[in-house]
């Protein structure tokens, strides 16, 4: 691993593969991508936690009572002066399958009356099962269950995803670096070759051999090469700072890029692509579980149009005036309810009739749109397929372009050393020259461009044939 340069200004060169792997382990992108996998584990946890038996305790510790009230069966003002506490412990358990919770209970009350007849009384519920259940009702935990899974899934190759991206960003900047450094090594040469040939040109102007104009076109030559070279350094000043920012390096530094000095020999078939984004691209799993969504919305819909809900609750308990603990010997009355609660909207002017109706449109929409999507991605592949197949050839073009742009400058700066030939074809053999030196960096940027974008459609490693994974454990520790 590369360590952060100390603040000596010792230079680093940094190939496109060093790039990208600092990229990955401290780019502050990198480190949003692996927040936002954490968020979704923990949202993932929390509803596997739904379906685990939970301990509750419910307490009031005191409840103090001094009012006066109306006793309705002796027709009588009644003063309060008490104080109560209260303690509840339940193990409760979620029912997936029905929605419903059913819970274990138990209690103890402590009734502390105050004044001058004062006394203390504990009334004990050792044990109390208490079961509620939604009658044709909405199922959240049903719907979740069909949700949940696909929304982890989903979030693991998204983070994927957002590192392929990561790499797509990293060529970019590394490219963009890459061309700032051969424009700064493209104008100093053509400096100190205008320079050189302007001396040259002063000194045949002196003797007669050139006319004026062909030394005014030089020393214009001259100048232009100065000006260029001072942008030139300039913008790869600008380029290394921003890709030192994008590394997530927050001290000045120095470095220069070292470009790939090959390319893999690579064909891919649509057909092979298509099935490797269909398995492992995160959008597949996204329209999957947008539909449940949309089937869940009209549900949820559909059930909010009326209520029934079961309550059955059973138990022993006593009621113990003398200690604590003989609260919980022998409880001898039976504590026992079953309650059927029911809401019906008799008139309610159409509005749940509505919202089916609203959740069954967007059910509609929604399902247009993921069709037109998987229309939009297949192309999409297919185009990308299309263009990497391209790519090996234009790279060796562009690399044969550079061999013979250089070797003509060459050969045109010797005659015109010589005089054979004039300033004009200098200067286009110069400007054909430089052409081709970033027409042969434009090639490798595409290249790694697509063959990138090809790993990110289908999260797979397509030179080591395996599919693209990470230690997701690690993710979360």
């Amino acid at each position: 691993m590369l360590c952060r340069p100390a603040t000596s200004q010792k230079l680093v060169k940094f190939s496109m593969d060093d790039v990208m792997r600092i990229a990955k382990e401290q780019s502050p992108d990198a480190m949003l991508a692996r927040n936002k996998f954490r968020a979704s584990y923990w949202q993932y946890r929390s509803f596997r936690a739904n379906y685990l038996p939970s301990v509750v305790f419910d307490g009031t510790l005191p409840n103090f009572d001094r009012s006066i009230t109306f006793d309705d069966n002796t027709q009588s003002i009644i003063e309060k002066n008490s104080v109560t506490n209260f303690g509840k412990l339940s193990l409760n358990q979620n029912i997936g399958l029905t929605g419903g919770n059913i819970a274990l209970n138990t209690s103890l009350q402590q009734i502390n009356k105050l004044g001058a007849s004062s006394s203390t009384k504990y009334l004990s519920t050792p044990v109390s099962i208490t079961y509620n259940q939604p009658l044709f009702a909405y199922n959240s935990m049903k719907w979740e269950r069909k949700i949940q899974p696909l929304a982890y899934d989903e979030a693991k190759k998204n983070y994927v995803d957002a590192i392929e991206q990561l790499t797509l960003k990293a060529i970019t900047r590394f490219f963009d670096m890459a061309q700032a450094q051969l424009n700064l090594r493209i104008a100093k040469i053509n400096f100190n070759n205008s320079d050189t040939l302007f001396k040259i040109a002063q000194g045949r102007y002196n003797i007669g051999t050139i006319a004026q104009n062909d030394l005014l076109q030089m020393q214009l030559s001259y100048l232009n090469s100065k000006i260029a070279l001072t942008q030139a350094d300039v913008n790869l000043q600008l380029q290394k700072a921003r890709l030192g920012s994008f590394l997530g390096y927050n001290e000045k530094m120095d470095f220069e890029l070292a470009l790939p000095d090959k390319i893999p020999t690579l064909q891919v078939e649509y057909v092979n692509v298509l099935d490797l984004a269909n398995k492992n691209n995160p959008d597949v799993i996204a329209w999957k579980r947008r539909q449940i969504e949309a089937d869940r919305d009209v549900a949820q819909a559909k059930g909010s149009r009326k209520t029934i809900n079961l309550y059955a609750s059973y138990g022993k308990n006593h009621l113990e005036t003398s200690a604590v603990d003989l609260a919980y010997k022998s409880p001898f009355n039976d504590k026992q309810q079953v309650q059927l609660g029911i809401s019906v909207p008799l008139m309610d002017w159409g509005r749940g009739r509505g919202r089916v109706k609203m959740a069954q449109s967007n059910q509609e929409l929604i399902n247009v749109q993921i069709k037109q999507e998987q229309t939009d991605f297949e192309q999409n592949v297919f185009l990308q397929v299309m263009q990497f197949n391209l790519q090996n050839e234009q790279v060796m073009i562009a690399a044969k372009t550079d061999t013979i742009g250089q070797f003509r400058y060459d050969v045109t700066k010797q005659r015109f050393l010589i005089g054979k030939i004039d300033v004009l074809n200098l200067n286009d053999a110069l400007k054909e020259k430089d052409s081709a030196k970033r027409q042969y960096i434009g090639a490798l940027r595409d290249y790694w461009t697509y063959f990138y974008t090809l790993r990110q459609l289908t999260l797979f490693d397509f030179i080591n044939q395996k599919p693209l994974l990470e230690d997701f454990d690690k993710l979360i520790q």
